[in-house]
């Protein structure tokens, strides 16, 4: 492994564990490392699911916490059992946020907050906040570098943004050795159906529409869940206190040609997708460069042909895992009835 931080014998704290990033994180320290300790704290709000950890619940390297990081009480008995953290808990859906904004400014930015407050009173080695892309904003043509502005389009991405900028802030203030990174849009194993690919795979397995935003034009940088847990893990080992690192692939791809691909691994007609109206103030293009991640020797491994087949083989062999979500979860019935199936197709 790279030189830099060991973290052989170290005990982390990820919170938002039980979701769809931190559960694979998860997954991949507790077989990187034979005695990495973790302690997983996650309130278990809609996206959080404990299903995703059964294979683990028992190994005596993982501890489970149950509680809301805006809960100051109980971050500071968490805090002092733990070396590092690496913060994944968020409200992160766009959809969501527009439909109800005040959850995310208090779970992301005052959540947040909480932790880094907390964290300063204690020796920590690192705290990693992982922020995303959407910051930016979007961009027609080239790449946003760490140092460009953050013009952020979304109140979810507003309140990620806030969240950012004060774990930078907690670094020149209280020089507490703060790293942050902005991933791009992940994909995967164990992602929540309401996101565009697990959703259009889900979908299509049941033969319903794919309702595709606006004409599909939309672009994103596709990021394999996998590669983004190494990324992470490079980060902790070699990030520099202070810095900020964008973690792409280099797989920019139209909506549109996401999901005619997930009809075609499925054989499924290409008539499942159907044009649905816009949401407000979406982004038409993220796009990131990755160099200064690349210069700690972190590379993507997994080509998005690679890895949207490798999650089309997952969802279509872990049926049972999401039918109980989408079956008999009422806050996601009602959030597809009202932001999807209601909606005017646009012809």
């Amino acid at each position: 492994m790279a030189e830099g931080r060991s973290l052989a014998g170290k005990k982390l704290l990820i919170t938002g564990g039980a979701g769809f990033i931190g559960s694979n994180l998860i997954h991949f320290l507790l077989q990187e490392y034979s005695d990495l300790r973790i302690i997983n704290l996650d309130k278990l709000t809609y996206a959080g699911n404990l299903d995703n950890l059964r294979d683990v619940e028992n190994d005596p390297r993982y501890e489970f916490i149950q509680g809301d990081i805006r809960d100051r009480e109980l971050v500071e008995k968490i805090m002092p059992r733990v070396d590092a953290v690496v913060h994944l808990a968020a409200e992160t859906h766009v959809d969501r946020s527009i439909l109800d904004a005040g959850e995310f400014v208090l779970t992301d930015v005052f959540g947040t907050f909480v932790l880094l407050d907390v964290a300063r009173h204690n020796q920590l080695e690192f705290f990693l906040h992982v922020s995303t892309d959407e910051v930016y904003g979007s961009r027609e043509t080239g790449c946003f570098s760490e140092d460009d502005p953050l013009h952020p389009s979304s109140p979810y991405s507003a309140s990620k943004a806030g969240a950012d900028r004060l774990a930078y802030a907690y670094w020149v203030t209280y020089h507490q050795p703060v790293m942050i990174v902005r991933p791009s849009n992940n994909y995967g194993p164990y992602q929540y159906p309401e996101k565009f690919i697990p959703l259009f795979i889900t979908n299509a397995l049941e033969e319903k529409p794919l309702p595709l935003y606006g004409r599909g034009t939309n672009v994103r940088d596709w990021l394999f869940v996998e590669d983004h847990c190494r990324a992470l893990e490079m980060v902790m080992i070699k990030g520099i206190p202070g810095e900020v690192y964008n973690i792409g692939s280099g797989n920019e791809v139209p909506n549109i040609e996401v999901a005619r691909k997930i009809t075609q691994l499925l054989g499924k007609p290409e008539s499942l997708i159907r044009l649905v109206k816009d949401r407000p103030g979406h982004d038409l293009r993220y796009a990131l460069d990755w160099g200064k991640i690349k210069s700690l020797g972190w590379q993507p491994q997994v080509s998005f042909d690679e890895g949207l087949q490798r999650t089309v083989n997952w969802y279509t062999h872990h049926e049972e895992w999401w039918r109980k979500i989408k079956e008999k979860s009422l806050d996601y019935r009602r959030f597809y009835q009202s932001y999807y199936q209601d909606r005017q197709a646009e012809e």
